[in-house]
């Protein structure tokens, strides 16, 4: 008896949390993966429970204005902190903290991409 095994090649951007689209559940483990990306009030949201799309929507929404958040933190981090009586060295850690942030923020919302992207283009 000869197997063939199907590999689908997935980005590098895809989150290892969701199973590779058109395997069994996939859809699920997405939609778990995305409600955790979001506020806990909305998992609740009938329309994002019946359409993960509408859930990959907003927690690409969600996810670009944490970026923006993120980033206005970075930028006025150098001007506010010392005016809150942080030392040298507790300011640039937080600085370190919040351009590590923005560089994870970005990777997952390239993955909320990829996910909605295989969620609307089933079969791709």
């Amino acid at each position: 008896m000869i197997m063939t095994v199907t590999s689908t090649r997935l980005s590098p951007d895809w989150p290892c949390q969701v199973k590779a689209p058109g395997s069994y559940d996939w859809e699920r483990s997405a939609a778990k993966w995305l409600r955790e990306l979001v506020p806990a009030r909305y998992a609740s949201y009938p329309a994002f429970i019946r359409h993960p799309v509408l859930l990959a929507r907003h927690a690409q929404i969600q996810v670009e204005h944490e970026i923006r958040v993120a980033r206005t933190a970075l930028q006025t981090a150098r001007a506010d902190l010392p005016r809150l009586g942080l030392h040298e060295g507790a300011i640039e850690h937080t600085i370190k903290l919040y351009a590590a942030e923005v560089l994870q923020l970005q990777h997952i919302a390239r993955s909320v991409r990829a996910v909605t992207r295989a969620l609307v283009e089933p079969g791709r």
